[in-house]
Order: C-alpha cells, then structure tokens, then sequence
C-alpha cells in the first residue's frame, strides 16, 4: 500500500541532504568479490542508516527501544509459526535484544551470522522430523488438542516438544483433509447406491428418470462402485502433506543467505515507519513492474513445481501468447540466449530462471519445454514489451431504470516512471470517462476497492477530471512549509453524478481521491465505514548513487517515508483513513487489518486547510445519502453481512482445534451448519447485466482470454450488492430533468414485460 510520487525528481531536493553529506560514501571504494558477502552486507547497513536518518520525514531513535523492536520483528519474522527454533535458542538470541542498536551502528553482524547459522541447522532438522511424523499412521482417536494461536505459544524446550508440535500440527492438516475425504466418500456411496435403484428400476420395467446423480459413468473416482477404506483414505492425506511440505522446504531452500539478509535489514527498516523498506534488486524490478504494469520479456508467469520451473499463465497480448507455442503447464528444461548455447535450469533458484528469460525488447530467447504429453520442444521467442492488464483501468455500461451508468474499476494509480508517454491511470481514467460520456451515460461510479495506491500525480489528474480546478491534495515534508498540488485545468470532463466506492483495503492515493472528492462534495464515498489509514508518501531511491567502483554487485533500493499528506479540509488520513458518507456492512469489519492496527505507525495531525469551493450544483447529495441508509437497513442482505462479519469476528478468537476424529467432526459440521445461514451472501444476484464498450467488444472478440476476463469482471458485478447499492445512489443523485427523460424508457420497458 504505497504511494510513490512521480514528481520525485522536482522534490529530490529533500533527499539533497543525503546527496550533499554522502561524499565520503561516494569516496568510498569496494574491491570486494562476489564471496565477500559479509563486506557488502555492512555497506547495506551503512548506507541504509545514513540514507533514512537523513531522508526519513521523522527519523526514530536509534537506542534500546529500537534495538528492542528490530528483535522482536526479526524472530518473527523467521519464525513465525514456532516450529523451528528451540527456546534455549531464543535464550541466546535474546542476549542481543538491547545490542541491536549498537551492532547496526557499528556494521556488526554478529546476531545476524547467529540467528542465520541456527535457522539453516534447525531447517535442515524440521526435513526429518515431518519425514518422520508422516512415515506412519496418526491415531485420530486420541483425544488432544492444537491451539493455533502462534503468538501466545511458548517455543519448545527440546527436540521431543518440538517434534510433537510439528506432529500435533501436520495431524491438524491432515485431519482436515481426511474429513473432506470422507465426506467425498460419503457422497459416492450415495451415487453407488443411487445407481442400483436406478439400474434395479429399469430391469423391472419402471421408470428410469433422469437424475445426474445416478450417472456413475460421470464420476470415475468411483472406480466403479469400489469404495476405498479409511486407511487407504488416511495414507492419501499423509502422502499429499508430505507433498506440500517437501515443495514448502524445496522453496525455502531456494532462498540464499542475502535473502535472509533482506529480511533482517526489513526489520530495521520496519522501525522507522511500516512502509520504510529495502528493496534487494529482484525486488526493486517486481516494485517497478507493478507500479508501471509492464515489463521487457516473453509474457508469461513462472512457478516452482518441484525442481522444475512450470508456466502457470501466458500474459494477454504478450509475445509468448501471440506466439500461440508456449502453454500453461510447460516445463522450462532449458533457456539459451539467440543463438547461444542452452542452459539447464532444472533444479534452479525461480528467480535466476526469470533473469535468463526476461530481457530487452526486440531480443531473442529460446526455451527448451517438456509439453504436456512428454514431448520436449524448442520454442524460439522474440522478446518484447508486455502490459500486464490486470494493472489497468477498465470500465463497464449497465443500464437501470431506463438510464444508462458507467462503472470504472481503478486496481491501483499506475504510471510508467522511465517514460512519459507511457500508460498512467490519469491518462486511462480520462479515457475512459470520454467513452462513456460518448455511450451517453447518466452517472459513474469509480470503484477502488482494494486500491492500495501509487502515483500521486495520477491522483491529482483523476480528481480533476471532476472539478473545475482547486486544490487536491497537501503534502508536508519535515521542517518545511506545506505543498498544495493543485488541478489547473478549468476543464470538467465529468460534471454529473459521481460516487466512489471504497472499503478497508482502499489505501494511499485512493485515500486522497476519495477525501478530495468528499472535501468538495462532488460525489458521494460509499463502503467500509473508513478507509486502510496510510498518510504518508515515499520516495525509493537506488543505494547505488552512493558508492563508486563497487565490485560487490546491485545493492537494490530503500523506500523511505518523506513526506505526510493531508486533505484539503487540513486533517490528515494517517490512522484514521476516509469516513464513508454512507457506509455498508462490511463482512471483514471487524477484523483488524489497518495502518491503525500497525505496530509503529506514524500518527495522525492536522494541518491549517487549503481555500477552495465547495461544489453546489447537486441539489439531491444529502437526499441521496439518506435514501441509502434507509435501504441499507431494511435491505435483509446487508443485515445478513453485517451478522457475518460479527461471526467471523468471534471465529477469528477460536484457536483450539480438537485432534480426535469424532469431536473434529462435530465441531466442522456445527460450523458449516452456521454457514449455511450465510450461504445466500454467495448465491445472491442483483439481475443487473452489465457489457463492455464498443470498442472493447471488437478487442474481445480477437482475444479469448480478455473476453473470459470481462465475462468474469462482469459476472461477478452482477453479484455485487455493493455495487448495486452504488447504482441506486447515482439513481437518486439524478436531477428531475433527466428522470422525466427515463420515465417512458422505464414504462415502455414494463409493458413489454407485462406484455
């Protein structure tokens, strides 16, 4: 959830400090190789403290209390769950709890080497010890217990705790599995006994209905009447948790010691403010990606399969897809450069495979695949750029009561920082309102829902595109004055009914959208009674300005917090996000999931507000939001989300999990009888249809995989209360003159039905 400004270079001049004092990191020459690793891990710390003390909007104290903090997050963060580390191992870790300060100071790795070398030994001991657990049977019958409640868990005295706790908690998983199996079974056995009555039926001259169940032919797991028993039902469960863990294991062991080091150096990072973090090089490239969503390579996303690296998805559009050679499920056996000599990639580092695939525009890579049906191919692949379309804005038309609305769906404010001329969410919003006023739409709803942010700039063009021009947005950088960033442009490319959707997960720059547009009343915010609560803007900045002639490789980036941002009206949004005007049941509303919820978050403040007028020229606004809050409470949908998220709430406290089979069972089957009361929140439909534009149809209709993707997006707003609940809002906000104009669409519209 972050937002990154696009004016970075124009307020550089804040970081010019770092720049300025930074000469004798500059000076600083590195002669060291690739296996002088611990050298270039201390020019990490070195410059990452130099950098965020400078740089950081309100740098915190590098003392005990910090020490404390990087301690408690780093064990954590290595060992989440418990199953690793002893407590005579955190006996001897805690004697750095209040050094961290001074070891980061004085570029000391010791803790680091410490905790690094005894996680990669108890790792190496975890292998055997579920090998081992799952080498035999469980006894379900046992009457024990798992609590799941990691946090409040002590870690184990000795290998004999620890081997139950990784027993206790992989019988958990498969006990889980085995009742679904089970149940499977159960299932089954009613088609095997369904099909005798049928079958019993037709040999006596009855009726022989239709009735899909009894239809054996349709369900080979069957096997053809044979049934399998309980132990061989159990065995499936172990085999398939072995599975899952030798791939968890084969992933971590993927992972090198600077991967490790990265989340140490996180940690540190992490004290200053929740979103100051490093990026290693792989990860700066995966920022950039999804900031810009585009990136130079094949067009397809890679996944770990063991020692193999399988194609999960060809990227719409991209070379790889229009190549039409390449598919979901290939294995990559080997990549070669052009005409160069191929490599084997069997066995290797996800991440290295990436590398040798990806590459510049307009070059070649050859891929040596295992099809499918075990046929090994070459498949040539000319390089190129490749739009990740889920990154983009896209709209939807639903007609309603004889009117005509706009649905755009913003997944985050992109922009492409190297070129600018490139896609950016202002540019493709700005688009996207012109076609629908061309469709001759009468309101818009922009939906960012889960929209964790990004540019700011972009922010600025999208609200303008809704205002005459005014301020959007104030920005605060330490010890100087206040920057209003204002839209310009007299221009209104919208000047109708407006409302923008949000809820918990709409973070950042959706913040800013939503508090300008409610500062000036220009439309109305509807969703989660507030938003996620982050304030603050960061810059990333490559540590590789610093240091000359290094030899030590990429040192990646750091994503410091600089700035705060503030609404128009001067209050911030740190903590306390955007109030909806109307708010809706939300079935996560209770759970914790906010910055207010962050360890170490900033906190909220105000400032004086900017000058600027409030719009006037909807005379239905306070109408239309109590019309809503009308439906929403006599609406029995919303009062069945709203007793949802209150049981969710009080499920998230229950951590105690029964391991005997029968108290298992008991418990899942009250818990999924409760369920079933909520079971019409999935079913629900709200028989709206919504299309795609004109000239998306055309596009749709040369591409398969974009036309699933609409179908979908639009199946699942025809499931959207929410949604609908927008619908009816922008209903409401029509002026009396545009709803005269309906009436006859509506009355011809229910004569035919009548009719």
């Amino acid at each position: 959830m972050n937002t990154i400004i696009d004016f970075m270079k124009r307020n550089y001049k804040i970081l010019l400090v770092v720049v300025c004092l930074s000469a004798t990191l500059f000076a600083f020459k590195i002669n060291a190789t690739k296996e002088t690793d611990p050298e270039k891990d201390k020019l990490l710390l070195e410059l990452l403290t130099f950098v965020i003390q400078k740089g950081h909007y309100n740098p915190a104290n590098i003392d005990d209390a910090f020490s404390k903090g990087i301690y408690k997050d780093y064990i954590q963060a290595l060992d989440p769950s418990k199953r690793f580390f002893l407590q005579s191992d955190i006996d001897e870790f805690s004697k750095f709890e209040t050094q961290l300060d001074d070891q980061l100071l004085n570029k000391d790795l010791t803790f680091f080497n410490l905790t690094y070398d005894c996680l990669m030994k108890r790792m190496e001991e975890s292998k055997n010890i579920y090998k081992a657990v799952l080498s035999q049977p469980f006894d379900y019958n046992a009457d024990e217990n798992f609590n799941t409640d990691y946090e409040k868990a002590p870690y184990p005295k000795d290998v004999k705790e620890l081997t139950d706790k990784w027993r206790k908690q992989i019988k958990l998983s498969t006990l889980s599995s085995l009742t679904d199996r089970l149940k499977l079974q159960e299932n089954k056995n009613k088609v095997v006994d369904k099909t005798k009555d049928v079958q019993s039926q037709s040999s006596e001259g009855g009726k022989l209905y239709e009735d899909p169940l009894a239809k054996p032919d349709t369900d080979k797991s069957v096997d053809n009447g044979k049934l399998k028993t309980f132990e061989e039902l159990e065995k499936e469960t172990r085999e398939s948790a072995l599975k899952s863990l030798d791939e968890y294991f084969g992933f971590m062991q993927d992972l090198d010691r600077n991967d490790w080091f990265s989340v140490y150096i996180n940690s540190i990072t992490a004290r200053f403010d929740p979103h100051t973090n490093y990026f290693a090089p792989e990860e700066k490239e995966r920022f950039d990606v999804s900031i810009s969503g585009k990136l130079e390579g094949i067009g397809a996303r890679l996944q770990k399969k063991n020692d193999f690296t399988e194609i999960s998805e060809l990227i719409s559009g991209g070379p790889a897809w229009r190549g039409k050679q390449l598919e979901a499920g290939d294995l990559i056996m080997k990549v070669a450069q052009g005409n160069g000599e191929s490599v084997d990639v069997v066995g290797m580092r996800l991440d290295d495979v990436v590398k040798k695939i990806k590459g510049p525009k307009g070059t070649e890579v050859r891929l040596t695949v295992k099809k499918m049906d075990g046929t090994i191919k070459i498949i040539s692949i000319i390089r190129d750029i490749v739009e990740i379309e889920e990154t983009y804005a896209k709209s939807s038309i639903v007609n309603k009561n004889g009117l005509k609305y706009g649905v755009i769906y913003l997944p985050k404010f992109y922009i492409d920082f190297e070129n600018k001329d490139g896609r950016d969410a202002g540019k493709d919003i700005a688009k996207e309102v012109e076609r629908l006023k061309n469709a001759g739409v009468n309101g818009i709803v922009l939906d960012v829902r889960d929209d964790g942010g990004g540019s700011l700039s972009t922010v600025v063009d999208i609200a303008g595109l809704f205002i005459e021009q005014g301020p959007i947005v104030q920005i605060k950088s330490a010890g100087r004055k206040k920057e209003v960033l204002f839209d310009r442009d007299k221009k209104i490319e919208w000047d109708g009914p407006l409302v923008i959707m949000v809820n918990s997960f709409s973070a950042s720059a959706s913040e800013i959208l939503a508090a300008a547009i409610q500062d000036y009343k220009r439309g109305i915010i509807i969703g989660s009674k507030q938003t996620y609560g982050k304030g603050t803007v960061q810059n990333v900045i490559d540590l590789n300005q610093f240091v000359r002639n290094s030899a030590v490789g990429d040192l990646g980036a750091i994503k410091t917090t600089t700035q705060k941002f503030y609404r128009i009206n001067g209050g911030s949004t740190q903590l306390e996000g955007v109030s909806s005007d109307i708010v809706m049941p939300d079935r996560y509303a209770y759970l914790k999931m906010g910055e207010r919820d962050v360890d170490n978050a900033m906190p909220w403040d105000k400032i004086d507000p900017a000058e600027y007028t409030v719009w006037n020229k909807n005379a239905n606004f306070n109408q239309a939001i109590v019309n809503s809050k009308k439906r929403i409470l006599q609406s029995t949908q919303f009062q069945l989300i709203e007793e949802n998220a209150k049981w969710i709430d009080s499920r998230s406290e229950d951590n105690t999990y029964s391991l005997n089979i029968d108290k298992f069972k008991t418990t899942q089957n009250e818990i999924e009888e409760k369920a079933k009361k909520y079971k019409p929140l999935s079913d629900y439909k709200n028989a709206l249809k919504f299309i795609s534009l004109p000239y998306e149809v055309d596009e749709a209709n040369k591409d398969v995989a974009l036309k699933e993707k609409r179908d979908r997006w639009h199946e699942a707003l025809s499931k959207d209360i929410y949604v609908e609940e927008a619908l009816n809002v922008l209903d409401d906000l029509q002026s009396k003159t545009v709803l005269k104009k309906s009436i006859p669409a509506k009355l011809k519209k229910e004569k035919l039905a009548k009719s």
